[in-house]
């Protein structure tokens, strides 16, 4: 199965970062989501019930994201993949875990992680 259910620019502010004063503050990050699934019967149904609730995935990524407070980026995004996995009818995720700012001469810094599988 081929069908891809996608988030994208997904904002969350969340403690992140290695340095003391980053412990601190909340710091925005940007998650993208691109989700492997099985779409036929949410098609021929119309029903939500059948269909991946990206409002229920986003609900429990910023949840999970606003909780916790991680060092890196990596160890986020894996945190975030396998919550994806374990809760949702999702066979595979493609994660972009963005932070915008943390290097002055770019838009934004981050990891692009792969997991289960196609």
């Amino acid at each position: 199965m081929s069908d891809r259910v996608f988030i994208k620019g997904l904002t969350v502010e969340t403690v992140i970062g290695v340095y003391d004063w980053e412990r601190n503050i909340t710091q925005p990050l940007v998650i993208d989501l691109d989700m492997t699934c099985d779409t036929t019967k949410a098609a021929a149904t119309d029903s939500i019930d059948d269909a991946l609730d990206y409002a229920a995935i986003s609900s429990r990524v910023i949840e999970v994201s606003q909780a916790s407070a991680h060092q890196l980026i990596e160890t986020l995004a894996e945190q975030l993949a396998a919550l994806v996995l374990a809760e949702f009818q999702v066979t595979h995720v493609r994660l972009t875990v963005t932070k915008p700012g943390a290097v002055a001469q770019a838009a934004g810094v981050g990891v692009v992680i792969e997991r289960g599988s196609l």
